[in-house]
């Protein structure tokens, strides 16, 4: 039988409808019962922003490509209308959904709980006299109404700015009706909380607005209002090559941002169908850009509801993250890291491990420099402080990415303080964008020699963000991987080249031809009749070649267990291409950020931990950097502490078919017997939750935790889990799982 080209689109899906099945796992979450109730509320509000950039960055960049005039296909065969008209129908559906999942499941829900939303006429004397007294004090000092004529144009609405449009008329002149429109302050909350006492009311800011509407309005009679929102192109389109300072080219473009073209407008489900057509018409939309909503226009301030209603019996219960603690022996971090290295499994470590490694080197005298790279990170960052601080007494060099979406305003900031403490500022290289996470100090130790202690990590350097996602951080002074690093920071800041920078991976250097040397040396084991697999954890999978040297090693016998949060074009489970392979997805209570890439490799596994996915972004068209766990038992860590139990996961992982649908592994055997994907996954029984495991794990060592020691990690999940389900999942501080 002749096999099939790899080159075929029907082996692949499509990207776009890959990441919108993503997000509508994540609206399973906020429709799921057996989660807190406020906790779906925030899932519904994730989807919501999720679905913004969707729209401002995707969405947005197809329809420039359309515009454009290009033609050419996706992997999957779609032409970019195609693909334009998938998502129209997509997208429809699931705003649909998500409304259906406020209005049915979560508002009666949160009323039955004393959270009430509640409209104007469903409040008291007391509260209303506090709206009406709020209204006059806080909300009409900002409140600025436009009726569109001549002489006042349709204002610029800003992106995502929520609004309200009115159709009026004079009552003077009652033959011409004339459209008003108010922007919604966005200094205030969108959610008002009402002072009643111990109860949890609110209403939302756009009733208030459109309640006041009559004193802004005096001489016109309202006929009607609807609140709108109008999402915008936030692509930033920068010519490095011909910027004198792409620092400022940058600050110049994100004014740009808040007024690029219009891609979709949401509006009350019943608007008066004049408001729709001239607001259609103004922002130059077609119908399937018009969204309207059985509901809150704006979803996404949800948050508010979780923010403020202080029912934490209606949340994830808060547990207590493993801290890193040294050996006794050991009188600072860097003589620990000189025997032996430290990975860190964040959150169910602290991530104030990784803050102290920095902290202490700025303050450390017998430390002579630090680099250090920073994409993401948050606004009151300790460890920007510390650099900035460090300055005054040492050589300090902080690579900031100024183009990390929708964060270039706080990066910008970050990169001008930066350089006013005295710190060598660099923004990386020209058309690449620096994803990295590297941090690498230079000590003259008690011995007289120098060395290098570095922080390699999966995730930025964000302690707020450390809390919410699964992220990997290995601490090492490894004299190999601490002089790549210094190769790599000699790139970003000269662009100066090494031939190779083993043992790390460099994107856009080496890292793609590595990943295929690694799958196509497994797919040489398996036909040697060798130990073969591969365990793959990732963000996202949509490189082509990638994909393909993953078939061709399932077709030479390769075991392959990918595990994907978001788009994946590759199909598993295709007979004679993907047999072998089996893709799933876990969308829980943090959002899995980690890469992880385990090779058996006949026997002598290989695993490499990185800021990169499979995707040609991160391959091509970003400065990226994979590092391998040299220590065994780290090794053994990640794969019985990490891979093992998310494998082993019955909750919340979702398995990816053919088709492009994800089931779950729980109540999905009817779909099974309809591919042979399952086979296997759904014949064990058991209900793992695999962050609620590691939760237990960490806390059940968190009582008994001695200082940093070298045990292995040599029991296995099933070993731990059948402990946790014989004694109700309360505690697993017996697990033998390694302490670091």
């Amino acid at each position: 039988m002749k096999r099939a080209s790899l080159e075929s689109p029907n082996y692949y899906l499509n990207a776009e409808a890959s990441w919108l099945r993503f997000n509508r796992r994540v609206l399973e979450e906020a429709e799921d019962e057996s989660n807190p109730l406020l906790e779906r509320v925030k899932f519904l509000a994730i989807t919501a922003s999720n679905l913004d950039e969707f729209f401002e960055v995707r969405v947005a960049g197809l329809l420039q490509r359309i515009e454009d005039g290009y033609t050419d296909p996706g992997l999957d065969g779609l032409s970019p209308t195609a693909e334009r008209d998938l998502i129209a129908k997509e997208t429809q559906e699931f705003a649909r959904r998500q409304h259906e999942c406020w209005n049915v499941k979560l508002l009666p829900a949160l009323t039955r709980e004393g959270i009430r939303v509640l409209g104007l006429p469903e409040l008291t004397p007391k509260a209303r006299a506090y709206v009406e007294e709020y209204c006059e004090r806080e909300l009409d000092p900002l409140l600025t109404p436009v009726t569109i004529d001549p002489a006042h144009p349709f204002p610029r609405v800003i992106n995502k700015a929520l609004c309200l449009a009115f159709l009026l008329k004079r009552r003077r002149r009652a033959s011409a009706t004339y459209t008003g429109v108010v922007t919604v302050p966005r200094a205030l909350p969108r959610l008002i909380h009402l002072p009643n006492g111990d109860s949890n009311d609110f209403v939302f800011l756009a009733d208030l607005v459109a309640w006041y509407a009559t004193k802004m309005y005096r001489g016109y009679d309202i006929i009607s209002a609807a609140a709108f929102r109008v999402t915008r192109n936030s692509n930033l389109y920068l010519q490095e090559e011909d910027s004198r300072n792409l620092l400022e080219s940058v600050r110049t473009e994100l004014h740009n941002r808040r007024k690029g073209a219009a891609v979709r407008m949401e509006i009350d489900a019943d608007a008066d169908p004049e408001i729709i057509e001239r607001l259609q018409t103004n922002f130059d939309l077609d119908p399937w850009q018009i969204f309207r909503t059985d509901g809150p226009v704006n979803l996404s301030r949800l948050f508010n509801i979780y923010e403020q209603s202080n029912r934490p019996d209606l949340k994830f219960k808060s547990y207590v993250p493993r801290e890193l603690h040294l050996n006794a022996k050991s009188s600072d971090i860097f003589q620990e890291l000189r025997q032996h290295d430290i990975l860190l499994h964040h959150p169910f470590d602290s991530f104030h491990g990784v803050v102290s490694f920095i902290e202490t080197a700025a303050e450390d005298p017998d430390v002579l420099s630090i680099k250090q790279t920073l994409y993401r990170t948050s606004e009151d960052s300790p460890i920007v402080l510390a650099l900035m601080e460090a300055a005054a007494k040492k050589e300090v060099t902080v690579v900031v990415e100024v183009k990390a979406r929708f964060d270039e305003a706080s990066n910008i900031r970050w990169a001008r303080s930066l350089e006013d403490a005295g710190v060598q500022v660099f923004h990386g290289l020209v058309g690449l964008k620096t994803h990295c996470k590297l941090a690498l100090v230079a000590r003259r130790d008690p011995d007289g020699i120098t060395r290098r202690y570095g922080h390699l990590g999966t995730g930025n350097y964000n302690s707020s963000t450390a809390r919410l996602y699964t992220d990997l951080s290995l601490l090492t002074a490894d004299e190999d991987i601490t002089s790549a690093m210094h190769g790599v920071f000699s790139f970003l800041t000269a662009y100066a080249e090494r031939p190779n920078y083993s043992p790390l991976m460099v994107a856009p250097l080496d890292f793609a031809q590595g990943s295929l040397n690694l799958i196509a040396r497994e797919a040489e084991h398996a036909r040697q009749g060798r130990p073969a697999r591969i365990i793959a954890k990732m963000n996202g999978l949509m490189d082509k070649t990638i994909i393909q040297a993953l078939y061709r090693a399932s077709q030479a016998g390769v075991e392959i267990d990918l595990i994907v949060r978001g788009r994946c074009a590759l199909k598993p489970g295709v007979r004679g291409v993907s047999d072998r392979i089996r893709v799933r997805s876990i969308v829980g209570r943090f959002l899995e950020h980690s890469r992880i890439y385990c090779f058996a490799n006949g026997g002598d596994e290989e695993i490499y931990l990185g800021s990169a996915d499979w995707m040609p972004r991160n391959l091509y068209g970003r400065v990226e950097v994979l590092f391998p766990l040299k220590d065994a038992m780290l090794r053994q860590r990640v794969l019985h502490e990490i891979l093992e139990v998310y494998l082993e996961d019955r909750v919340k992982s979702r398995i990816l078919l053919p088709d492009g649908d994800y089931v779950p592994i729980q109540g999905s055997r009817k779909k099974a017997r309809k591919s042979t994907l399952l086979n296997g996954v759904l014949g064990r029984t058991g209900k793992l939750n695999a962050q609620e495991f590691l939760i237990a794990l960490a806390e059940g060592k968190q009582a008994t935790q001695k200082p940093v020691q070298r045990e292995s990690s040599r029991a296995s999940v099933k070993q731990v889990t059948a402990k946790s389900e014989r004694s109700g999942g309360a505690s697993l501080s017996s697990g033998k799982a390694a302490t670091r």
